[in-house]
This record gives structure tokens, C-alpha cells and sequence, in this order.
């Protein structure tokens, strides 16, 4: 599973943004089902942004569906349809 780790660059916002789009645009060529995306949990403000920028429009059509982890509240999960799917 691909994952992106955000804390180490939790205080920059444009540094976030760069990881984010490369990240999910190269999970996206990777074929990969799921990936993970870690905000950690802390006050939660950096996995709503993490939302915010999985629910924009353009970014929107790269994957199937996001979700939290039910498990771990500190970890966004991003799937992606599997090649041949419909």
C-alpha cells in the first residue's frame, strides 16, 4: 500500500499541497487499489485540509472514494478503481 506520511511537513500549506497532488496523481498511475494518506491525529486540522483537498473537483476524479479509518481517526484512505473495472 502506498502511503504518504504528512508530519514532517505539517506547517508548510504549500508543501502540503505539493505531497498531496503528487502523491495522489502518482497512486493513481501506480494501479494501486488503496493508499493511505497520515494526517496523525493531533487537534485534526491538518486531516481537514487533507479532506478539503481529496474533495476538489479535479482531484475528485482521480480516485473512487476516500474514507477515515474507523480505526485509526489519525489516517485518510484513498481508493482507486482497479484496471478492467467498470
Amino acid at each position: 500500500m502506498l502511503s504518504l506520511d504528512l508530519h514532517p511537513i505539517f506547517r508548510n500549506n504549500r508543501d502540503i499541497d505539493l505531497a498531496l497532488r503528487e502523491f495522489l496523481f502518482r497512486a493513481a498511475r501506480s494501479g494501486a487499489e488503496v493508499a493511505e494518506i497520515i494526517p496523525g491525529k493531533g487537534t485534526g486540522q491538518l486531516k481537514k485540509r487533507v479532506i478539503a483537498f481529496l474533495a476538489q473537483k479535479h482531484i475528485r476524479k482521480l480516485y473512487v472514494r476516500m474514507e477515515t479509518d474507523a480505526t485509526n481517526s489519525g489516517r485518510v484512505l484513498v481508493y482507486f478503481s482497479r484496471p478492467g473495472a467498470t
